[in-house]
């Protein structure tokens, strides 16, 4: 599997994820176009990306492709604050 097609496949795995487990009261549902990489790695035959959407739900999603055994996982993730520190 290539890299575009790799994170094509997250994002739309993580926009069908979104419109099926937001909250009830949201309205909305997101497209692909909402979904957007923060970080890709590509080694050997294996893929890892971080992704979130432009929803204000504060979410991460991890999507991780394992070559040798031709499966994706997804975790999702709470962002729950963000804190400074003073070095």
């Amino acid at each position: 599997m290539g890299s575009q097609e790799f994170l094509n496949i997250c994002k739309a795995k993580v926009a069908a994820y979104f419109n099926e487990h937001c909250e009830k009261t949201d309205t909305v549902d997101i497209t692909v176009n909402d979904v957007y990489v923060v970080w890709y790695c590509k080694t050997l035959q294996n893929h890892k990306a971080l992704l979130s959407t432009t929803a204000a739900d504060g979410m991460y999603y991890e999507m991780t492709f394992n070559g040798d055994k031709n499966q994706m996982y997804m975790d999702a993730y709470k962002k729950w604050q963000n804190v400074c520190f003073d070095m």
